[in-house]
């Protein structure tokens, strides 16, 4: 018979518990990154705004503030109300935008 069939190390039941452990590890990390890179993560400490399918008629606007989180949606109206012009924006030939208040 081969050597390697008279070897009783391959039995060894604990490694397959070994390769468990370390897939759950690895698992975990991939998971831990998953949160940290997450813009809402609790533990960032900066403010952001998410823009969920802009240009759609399902646009949502979520805007973190430290601890607060506010969620826009769309309704479909069109805004009406009384205001003056604040200024005017203007995009460059490079695709960026100027806001020049009045």
């Amino acid at each position: 018979m081969p050597r390697r069939f008279l070897d009783g190390e391959d039995d060894d039941p604990i490694l397959s518990v070994v390769n468990l452990i370390d897939l759950f590890l690895v698992i975990s990390v991939i998971l831990l990154v998953i949160v940290v890179r997450n813009p809402l993560n609790p533990f960032a400490s900066e403010n952001v705004v998410i823009i969920e399918n802009p240009g759609e008629d399902d646009m949502t606007i979520t805007i973190k503030e430290g601890e607060e989180l506010t969620r826009y949606e769309n309704s479909g109206e069109i805004g009406d109300g009384d205001g003056v012009k604040a200024g005017v924006a203007y995009r460059l030939e490079n695709g960026k935008m100027i806001y020049v208040p009045e």
